[in-house]
């Protein structure tokens, strides 16, 4: 028997191992592909972080508290997981909304809270410093020096390669297909045999509404996103070095475009996306390919005429999955029918950033009954009672 089985191995999963397996619990990780893998939402060389979050001041803490751990298991396995070149957050009076939020505010109001150093800027200086972006002269910029980009596959690998050397059991490429709890234990099921452990860390990502009951299901919906690397033509200009990751929240309600730095020389491109929820699928049914029909409407609505020096010529493209809550945050909870059940889904587009210490976090629930980060605001309740 263990001590505590988790449910999947992307980023909440392998972070949540990793930290168990460190405090010495005896540990099951099992995940159906073998991580890190492209078909879930922990795939695609970056991701944005940064520490001022303008999805809510009360995330801060977690970003704050992931790049510690970051920089920890960095010293520890020599890996190159979190670059914080800086990162520009851009705005202007006809912005819309960005993850359900007033997001250039928050990102601000969340700066003054917790003391994150960083710089406004207005269009003159948004030009000055970053020529590459063509502002309108009524944009408003803030810049965080602290921001920058996560590696997410290089992160699930170095955690699951800590899980092992402490002591973890990991079955890659077995699927579970259920779980069922009593007063005493939970049992959960693979297509290959059954185990039973303490505690249960369910982190399925976009697998997890096949795993609750429809009532529960029902609160998460599964959209698929692109993700696109054009070519620059000048890639020095576009490196690290001096291209920050960005955020834009376009203006006359356009929405909003995010993307990083060249990081593979002149034929890699930047790496640019948007966000889409007109449609909802599951992980299962999703098309993965991207159909070149794609390409151009994304190069010329949000590309072309913000962003100077960038090519139509898209290097690769690929899918992911966001998994979503009504009102973009976050599920960190125990399962209402079963209360030796955790479930984890830091989603909505914006998890990544917050997985190290969400691990973290989740380890010290599992094996302490509490933890010391603030998760109240991530209770399942929140979404079922807005649901009735």
């Amino acid at each position: 028997m263990y001590d505590v089985i988790v449910l999947g191995l992307g980023a909440c999963g392998a972070a949540t191992t990793y930290q168990l397996a460190k405090r010495g619990a005896k540990v099951l990780g099992i995940d159906q592909f073998a991580p890190p893998h492209a078909f879930g939402s922990t795939h695609g060389d970056t991701r944005v972080t940064r520490l001022a979050i303008g999805e809510g001041a009360h995330y801060t803490p977690l970003a704050m508290r992931s790049h510690a751990i970051w920089r920890e298991i960095e010293v520890e396995t020599g890996a190159d997981l979190l670059t914080t070149n800086g990162g520009l957050i851009i705005s202007g009076p006809e912005a819309a909304d960005f993850h359900g939020s007033p997001f250039f505010a928050n990102t601000v109001a969340a700066s003054q809270t917790h003391g994150i150093a960083h710089e406004m800027l207005d269009a003159a200086a948004i030009r000055a410093r970053f020529p590459q972006f063509g502002v309108d002269d009524d944009a408003v910029g803030y810049f965080e020096r602290s921001a920058g980009f996560v590696r997410p596959e290089r992160c699930v690998t170095a955690q699951l390669s800590l899980a092992e050397k402490h002591g973890a059991v990991l079955h890659r490429n077995e699927k579970v297909v259920a779980f069922d709890a009593t007063p005493s234990s939970v049992t959960v099921r693979t297509d290959r045999t059954s185990y039973e452990a303490d505690q249960l860390v369910v982190a399925a990502g976009a697998w997890l509404p096949s795993l609750l009951p429809p009532d529960m299901a029902r609160l998460f919906k599964v959209h698929r996103q692109v993700q696109f690397w054009f070519e620059v033509e000048d890639a020095p200009a576009f490196g690290p070095e001096l291209f920050p990751i960005f955020i834009w929240d376009l203006p006359n309600g356009k929405g909003g475009v995010y993307g990083f730095p060249a990081l593979d020389g002149p034929l890699g491109g930047i790496k640019v996306a948007v966000e889409n929820y007109d449609d909802a699928t599951t992980a299962d049914s999703v098309r993965r390919d991207v159909s070149p029909d794609e390409v151009r409407p994304v190069f010329d609505m949000f590309v072309a005429p913000y962003i100077k020096g960038v090519t139509s010529r898209c290097v690769r493209s690929l899918s992911c999955l966001y998994t979503v809550t009504r009102d973009f945050g976050f599920v960190i909870d125990r399962h209402p029918g079963c209360e030796r059940v955790i479930l984890a889904s830091p989603c909505s587009g914006h998890g990544f950033k917050h997985s190290a210490a969400i691990g973290e976090a989740l380890a010290q629930l599992a094996l302490d009954g509490r933890s010391a980060a603030d998760l109240r605001a991530f209770s399942l309740a929140r979404l079922m009672v807005h649901a009735r």
